[in-house]
């Protein structure tokens, strides 16, 4: 990892034309429903996060460095108190290609349940449930943009171990996942080397991605084991695999049409997952300025109830409500419902600008029907006392 720091920073070295700082923080309160399953837990958490960002550019724009850090203090969980190089990035643009060398957050894939073909950056489990936040990646990344799309090549020389939340922390399996000693398929554990390739193009009115990947898996399998004191525990297991992935995104006047599918081998054995589905947006509603957008998708994976995902058979249905004010007020609200079983999982994202400078966030997260659990939805069971509400005020500056 420290070669791509170093290059990035040595190339910093020519005079700057812009120098910008950025960046916001955040105080974050979290509220259980339940009192925890475990008495190592608690039901309130509060935190304190900062992320500062930091961008030069010069030669008239083809070169520039990109900083960006985060850090966490959380007053229970010592794993969600943390810190991490979201990037640090050095991009030189030539003319009809891009270098970038350094670490950095690269993002693939259209649907908003979930995103199968995502698998360059490792998840930061612990900021969220969702996985949508990522821990920075080193890499070497070279675009061909031509008139036929665009050829994204990918070197990735380092591998980032997923993190989870610790003894303290909530929303997690019934037996912590301890991070001290994990188990890696390859000799070369966390300096195997890394290979993706990814064609991009515009046609009309679709937008297509599709993808390979040649590495170690993001995402952990997990074997029964004992921490230092001896408590039953999981250990993450990060075997080799390898993924081709195809995403596709229709926007037909008011309608977006989305998909994601991927084809993953892992020891010798392999299966498939889809994602697809709609967004039909009612634009003005009552005579108003807002939009109203209703959001299906279907998830599918083919191992059934073998898979390592609760989304095996399931329905998402959403609604997308924007106000198109000056304060930026949005609400998504949205359910994945088990096709097979009661299981299901609610949610509420709510954001609005205070000023300039201010913004709240309110998420919530429902669990309903996962006390007589079946074997399709074990890897949710441990949620059945976690439902949440979340609140954030975030300072932009």
């Amino acid at each position: 990892m420290k070669i791509f720091l170093i290059t990035a920073l040595l190339a910093c070295s020519g005079s700057l034309s812009a120098n910008e700082w950025s960046g916001n923080m955040a105080l974050e309160y979290r509220q259980f429903s339940y009192d925890a399953l475990s008495s190592s837990q608690f039901k309130q958490y509060g935190s304190v996060a900062i992320q500062p960002e930091w961008f030069h550019r010069w030669e008239g724009g083809k070169q520039s460095l990109t900083f960006v850090a985060f850090t966490r203090w959380d007053e229970h969980d010592e794993e969600r108190t943390h810190s991490d190089i979201r990037e640090l990035s050095w991009l030189k643009v030539f003319d009809k290609s891009e270098l970038r060398v350094g670490l950095r957050k690269v993002f693939w894939g259209v649907s908003e349940s979930q995103h199968l073909v995502d698998i360059i950056n490792q998840t930061d489990l612990v900021e969220n449930m969702d996985g949508e936040e990522k821990l920075g990646q080193p890499m070497i990344n070279y675009a061909l943009i031509n008139d036929w799309g665009t050829l994204d090549l990918f070197i990735l020389p380092y591998f980032r171990e997923r993190t989870f939340p610790g003894v303290n922390g909530r929303l997690r399996s019934e037996f912590y996942v301890d991070t001290s000693n994990p188990i890696y398929e390859s000799a070369d554990k966390e300096n195997h080397v890394d290979y993706a390739v990814r064609w991009t193009h515009n046609i009309g009115d679709w937008d297509i991605g599709l993808s390979h990947f040649n590495g170690t898996s993001r995402d952990p399998s997990f074997i029964a084991g004992l921490d230092s004191s001896g408590n039953p525990v999981l250990i993450p297991v990060y075997n080799l695999m390898q993924q081709t992935g195809l995403d596709l995104q229709a926007t037909k006047d008011a309608w977006l049409w989305k998909m994601e599918v991927i084809n993953r081998q892992i020891k010798g054995s392999g299966y498939n997952a889809a994602t697809a589905g709609f967004e039909y947006t009612f634009y003005g509603v009552f005579e108003s300025a807002s939009d109203l957008g209703l959001v299906m998708e279907y998830l599918y994976d083919d191992r059934n109830e073998a898979a390592t995902t609760p989304f095996e058979d399931d329905l998402m249905l959403g609604l997308r409500w924007t106000n198109n004010d000056e304060q930026d007020t949005s609400l998504l609200v949205g359910v994945i419902a088990d096709v097979d079983d009661e299981s299901r999982l609610y949610s509420l994202e709510a954001s609005r600008r205070l000023g300039e400078s201010w913004k709240l966030n309110l998420e919530a997260r429902l669990f309903s029907g996962l006390n007589n659990t079946t074997t399709s939805n074990q890897t949710i069971y441990a949620l059945r006392k976690a439902d949440f509400v979340q609140l954030e005020l975030n300072y932009y500056f």
